[in-house]
């Protein structure tokens, strides 16, 4: 099998000795090409090649922002049947959404378990999200989380160093307390059509009605998967519920308040996993689409890489959208 590997020779774990390893052993089981990224957006570029190559395989060697943008590129042009399988090595610090499919978080210990599910010639479908025009693996986010997440991007940048938990922790108080509008909700969210996972008590065969739009929240946050992220060893998340296998789920807060916001947190750090309870939270489970509107601009995120400022977005639950060899 023709396979592409994409590395970002930048992610936590990719060493130049680790790299050997992993390429060394694939090449024993694959007809194997090797492709570095350089700059932002590459992988995309390399797995949108790939597809056009005809490789059946294209495996990402980085953390969850390089996997998004490989598949990115592997659906440019939508799911078809000729899209290659997508791989994961892990090699950055988070590594959710290879966490969430069972990866091993040792990448030569992935690397082996790709080997025996080639072999076994184990693919799995997935269901991913799309905002826009963008797919995304495991979250997306408007508001503060997104503002987290933009910040810690940037002095990522200007230190050129690798970034941890306690960046983003950091940087949550930050924005929290000197950055975030925390007096004017600016968000809605409209449910553009039936959402079958809303109606638990609906009868078999009943039409699905449209959920009414939730306004005046805080922040969005939406789940492909669980969890979230993980602290440490640690998954947290609201959405114990988020599947490969079903829609999209949606987190909101109707308040930043101090007090409020804390009681959620504690909620989402919990090992118990479950939905957070209280009267500034919202959550939806199960979404097949839903629209996210501003009344100011609000920064959005996708698989913890910021997009910018956006005025609103659009979000679709695409299911069996990419097989994924695991």
């Amino acid at each position: 099998m023709r396979a592409l590997l994409v590395v970002n020779p930048n992610a936590t774990t990719a060493s130049a000795r680790t790299r050997e390893v992993l390429v060394a052993a694939l090449e024993g089981e694959l007809k194997l090409e090797v492709a570095h990224t350089t700059h932002r957006a590459h992988a995309t570029e390399l797995a949108r090649q790939a597809r056009a190559d005809g490789m059946g395989i294209v495996i990402a060697f980085g953390g969850d922002g390089t996997v998004n943008e490989v598949v990115n590129g592997l659906l440019a042009d939508g799911p078809h049947p000729d899209v290659p399988d997508l791989a994961v090595v892990p090699g950055g610090g988070a590594n959710v959404f290879a966490r969430a499919l069972g990866v091993p978080r040792d990448p030569v210990e992935a690397t082996g378990a790709l080997l025996t599910a080639l072999r076994d010639g184990r693919r799995r479908r997935v269901g991913l999200g799309q905002v826009d025009a963008r797919w995304f693996t495991f979250n997306a986010g408007l508001g503060w989380d997104a503002e987290v997440v933009e910040e810690v991007d940037r002095r990522r940048a200007e230190s050129s160093g690798r970034t941890g938990a306690h960046d983003y922790f950091r940087a949550a108080l930050r924005r929290f307390f000197a950055g975030t509008d925390r007096r004017h909700p600016a968000l809605t969210v409209s449910y553009t059509g039936p959402q079958p996972g809303q109606q638990p008590g609906r009868e078999p065969g009943a039409p699905h009605e449209p959920l009414p739009d939730d306004t005046d929240l805080h922040l969005v946050m939406v789940a492909n998967t669980a969890p979230w992220t993980y602290l440490g060893t640690r998954p947290i998340g609201p959405f114990p519920r988020a599947s490969f296998d079903t829609g999209l789920d949606l987190y909101a807060l109707r308040s930043l308040r101090t007090v409020s916001t804390l009681r959620q947190v504690r909620q989402i750090v919990s090992r118990r996993q479950r939905e957070p309870l209280g009267r500034a939270a919202l959550n939806r489970h199960d979404l097949s689409s839903f629209t996210v509107t501003a009344s100011r601009p609000v920064a959005l995120q996708v698989d913890g890489e910021p997009l910018g400022s956006r005025d609103g977005a659009s979000f679709t639950s695409v299911p069996d959208a990419l097989r994924v060899v695991c």
